[in-house]
């Protein structure tokens, strides 16, 4: 930020404001470092506000419990990626280089918390408040699926009607096992993720062109029926 910017910035924002602003990104900060070093479950609110440089209660009044900075460092990442995940979809290429292009958005902006996804991979009970499919993260889920929704929008799939409003839905699914896969990858750079997302994209939007064939009709109720007993409509 140039001194100009910041000047501009000073004179808009409160110096309450900016200190208020200030104390959270340090506080957040400081319990993702304790939390990459030893754990979530292990990890204190008396040892984030500690490295913090805050009293206790300081940090109670940022975040009331560990789960509040979990859900704060998912909304800031997907705020960092939407930029690149609105550049992707503007290239308006093929299905499967969109996906491809989604999903190493994903992998590289969590590269340098791969540890910490780690620690919260145990978390997918739909009753648990971090779980990726639970009420509290509602908000965070269905921004991300816009993206999906948006991904097979641009390729004009001819995908059948009792299937298709499912589709994104399924992507998105499917980037999940993938970031699920590459937490566990102890491969060198995770090169084994690499491979398993190259090859299942190239089957999977193969799948999804062969969808439309007529001889495959039969199977479009069935798997309609399915969809919908999964997702409950």
């Amino acid at each position: 930020m140039t001194r100009a910017t910041r000047a501009a910035v000073e004179q808009v924002v409160p110096a309450p404001a900016r200190k208020s602003d200030e104390t959270r990104r340090r506080i957040l900060n400081a319990a993702l470092e304790i939390f990459r070093e030893r754990g979530l479950e292990a990890a204190t609110m008396r040892e984030v506000a500690t490295a913090a440089g805050v009293a206790v209660g300081a940090a109670y009044y940022y975040f009331p419990a560990k789960d509040a900075i979990v859900l704060a460092f998912y909304e800031e990442a997907q705020h960092v990626m939407r930029p690149a995940l609105e550049a992707v979809l503007a290239r308006k290429a093929s299905l499967e280089a969109t996906l491809r292009g989604i999903i190493q958005t994903k992998l590289n902006t969590f590269a340098d918390n791969r540890q910490l996804m780690s620690a919260l991979a145990s978390h997918v009970d739909p009753k648990k408040p971090l779980s990726p499919f639970s009420a509290e993260t509602a908000h965070i889920r269905e921004s991300d699926l816009h993206f999906f929704q948006q991904a097979v929008m641009q390729t004009k799939l001819k995908l059948p009607k009792n299937i298709a409003p499912y589709v994104p839905r399924l992507l998105w699914l499917y980037q999940m096992g993938v970031l699920l896969f590459w937490v566990y990858d102890e491969s060198p750079e995770q090169h084994r993720t690499a491979v398993l997302l190259d090859r299942t994209l190239k089957m999977l939007t193969v799948g999804l062109r062969l969808a439309a064939l007529p001889l495959l009709r039969p199977l479009h109720r069935l798997a309609g029926d399915l969809l919908e007993v999964v997702y409950g409509d």
